[in-house]
């Protein structure tokens, strides 16, 4: 297993030659094939990092998931799983297949380590997703799987809400958690959701529907909203005090960032699109503070955005963060990422 993970540095060198996008494509590619051979995946299933935590009453085999984004589709769930995550997280899903922005739409800033993207949801659809996370074993194995919803980009602002609960509606009995995303700076206008009034209606809708469908279905499963880290104080406020009046789980603090402060002079610097990477951790680190000082313990708060080692994923946690997630980091410094913020986060 270690020598799987060692590797890495040398098939990044050969994934950094390649097309951002079809890098991602191909690693998703190579981690399938991977876990579909059978002494792989027992080897892996025997150096899994524990480290239980509980969060939003949920068991976590450790408390270092994967951000949503990488598998938008729900496809490789279970390969993802096995590189030591102990909680998992898909989509963004929107109600209907749609293509997202024209490529290229993805950009490596590496001499930062940073990303830019600008993917704009994209994804195969509702229907297709649901089908992709009933196939995967994760769930059934007691691992937990977070399902991330979004709206379609062709649907108007103020139409929103309808796309929202259409996803809610398809994936609520096969989620452990359901992510609202209103952060990506990618789909025209949604980050307008976190402002007060559109996010306290659009919050009272999703509790209403939640409380019908926890009465089908025999379970209420925890809601969480992800946020922008460009909030200014007084609108993470206003976030701190409309999550608990509408009875929502948790918050993930934090999606990418539209600053551009920090790679100022690097190539692809003014390509539109999300940032991720090292900047993110400072703003995030600085959203989680804000979140815990206004909701207290009582709301999960998950921490993403720039952790690239073991001390970040710890700053995360000591800022107020229940657990963490990785994305940008997982894809410069490799799999070895999650067992090194584990044993970084142990005797906590």
């Amino acid at each position: 297993m270690s020598l799987l993970f060692n590797a890495y540095p040398l098939a990044r060198a050969a994934l950094f030659s390649m097309d951002p996008e079809q890098a991602h494509e191909q690693t998703l590619r190579a981690l399938q094939r991977s876990h579909d051979c059978t002494v792989t995946r027992l080897l892996t299933a025997s150096h899994q990092p524990t480290l239980p935590r509980t969060v939003m009453g949920l068991p976590l085999r450790n408390p270092v998931g994967l951000a949503a984004g990488l598998d938008k589709n729900g496809a490789h769930i279970d390969a993802l799983a096995a590189l030591g995550f102990g909680f998992i997280e898909v989509g963004t899903v929107t109600p209907r297949a749609q293509p997202g922005n024209p490529k290229p739409r993805m950009f490596r800033l590496p001499r930062a380590r940073c990303l830019i993207n600008r993917m704009g949801f994209n994804n195969d659809g509702l229907d297709t997703f649901i089908a992709n996370v009933q196939r995967s074993q994760w769930r059934r194995q007691g691992g937990i799987l977070g399902l991330n919803i979004g709206k379609n980009a062709a649907t108007p602002i103020e139409h929103a809400v309808d796309d929202y609960l259409r996803c809610l509606d398809g994936v609520y009995p096969h989620a452990d958690y359901i992510t609202v995303n209103i952060s990506s700076p990618n789909t025209q206008n949604l980050r307008s959701l976190q402002s007060h009034d559109a996010l306290d209606a659009l919050l009272a809708a999703l509790q209403a529907r939640r409380l019908a469908l926890a009465d089908q279905y025999g379970r209420r499963t925890p809601l969480v909203v992800k946020i922008a880290p460009d909030l200014q104080p007084q609108e993470i406020d206003a976030v701190a005090d409309l999550i608990p009046r509408h009875g929502i789980d948790g918050i993930i603090a934090t999606n990418t960032t539209l600053s551009r402060d920090a790679v100022r002079g690097l190539p692809h610097e003014d390509e539109a699109g999300g940032l991720s990477g090292p900047p993110v951790h400072a703003l995030s680190l600085a959203v989680i503070r804000r979140l815990r000082e206004h909701l207290g313990r009582e709301t999960a708060i998950i921490g993403v955005g720039g952790i690239e080692s073991g001390r970040q994923a710890l700053e995360k946690i000591q800022a107020g963060a229940d657990a963490v997630q990785l994305y940008t980091g997982l894809i410069y410094q490799g799999p070895a990422l999650i067992r090194e913020c584990v044993q970084a986060l142990d005797g906590l």
